[in-house]
């Protein structure tokens, strides 16, 4: 298994990059490689300082790196040899298993799109955000910023993506899927989710609960959440925010400290042909970890493969 990481992505990278994959190794298989992706001569340099050597570390010339100002797809036809499409190439050719980067969001979506594709009869691909649960574990809400307009059967889509990825990566039995409305009635919410709530209804590939408030986020009544990238942002961000205030007051609980996005890593890109995870970009070493033990449950998982596979039946 050979897990890449943008080791050049990130607003304080090499050196949390670095130190994220010395620490992932300890809790990796031994089977498990992991690839840097980056200017050689900085990462050989920051492993050195890092205390980083390990035969099953690689790292991947790529001598330059994309600046998180620039637009999207500037930047991957000006800086074709920057970290961000080196480590598409690599996922295209299938010199890797999986590709994690906290750089530039806009650019590792438009690389994903441009590069590996969406998965055919993928109308958007989405990101997908884990959701902490009262009774402990995870869920998933899906989308979290990628598609911020959708249609009615993009959200049917991501229901049944996201219940996949519940499925196959966070091992859950026939995860319950809600729809976020603004009320628990079937004829509530905007035409959007009125048309969304009548399609999940009827369909059988996705165990549809109905509506989801937002006091249903955090609970148990709905282990997939659905809704558009605009919703789905405000969401995530608000639960961020939560997580910061209690910690500015020192106040620490076991169930709030998982919002914490060092403990979750990232956020997949699910549609595409790859497994792709997208870091923050202000990720310290623990959350570069996350990413990378993450983005080795999804290759573990062949959550791409298992897509494939539900589309064609």
């Amino acid at each position: 298994m050979r897990i890449a990481i943008d080791a050049m992505g990130g607003d304080y990278a090499p050196m949390p990059n670095v130190e994220g994959v010395k620490l992932a190794l300890a809790e990796l298989p031994a089977d498990a490689t992991l690839v840097m992706v980056g200017d050689k001569e900085v990462l050989e340099k920051a492993s050195d300082e890092a205390g980083l050597d390990d035969p099953r570390v690689e790292v991947y010339h790529a001598p330059d790196t994309i600046p998180m100002g620039v637009h999207p797809t500037k930047a991957l036809t000006r800086h074709p040899e920057a970290s961000i499409p080196v480590g598409y190439r690599l996922l295209k050719n299938k010199e890797i298993d999986a590709f994690s980067s906290c750089g530039n969001t806009g650019a590792m979506h438009v690389g994903a799109l441009f590069s590996i594709k969406a998965i055919e009869g993928i109308i958007r691909p989405g990101l997908a955000g884990l959701i902490p649960k009262e009774k402990g574990g995870f869920g998933i809400m899906m989308d979290v910023g990628a598609n911020a307009d959708c249609r009615p059967d993009v959200l049917v889509q991501f229901a049944e993506l996201a219940s996949m990825f519940a499925n196959y990566v966070l091992k859950i039995d026939n995860p319950k899927v809600g729809l976020v409305n603004l009320g628990e009635e079937e004829q509530k919410g905007t035409l959007l989710t009125q048309a969304a709530y009548q399609l999940m209804k009827i369909n059988r590939k996705i165990n549809f609960i109905g509506n989801l408030e937002g006091r249903d986020i955090f609970n148990d009544k709905a282990d997939v959440i659905v809704c558009d990238g605009f919703t789905g942002n405000v969401l995530l961000k608000f639960a961020e925010s939560i997580y910061e205030m209690l910690k500015q007051r020192n106040f620490s609980d076991p169930f709030f400290d998982q919002m914490d996005y060092k403990r979750i890593g990232g956020s997949p890109i699910l549609g595409i042909n790859g497994n792709v995870t997208i870091g923050h970009g202000v990720s310290d070493k623990y959350a570069i970890k996350s990413m990378i033990l993450q983005s080795h449950q999804m290759a573990v998982s062949k959550i791409n493969e298992k897509i494939k596979e539900s589309l064609m039946a």
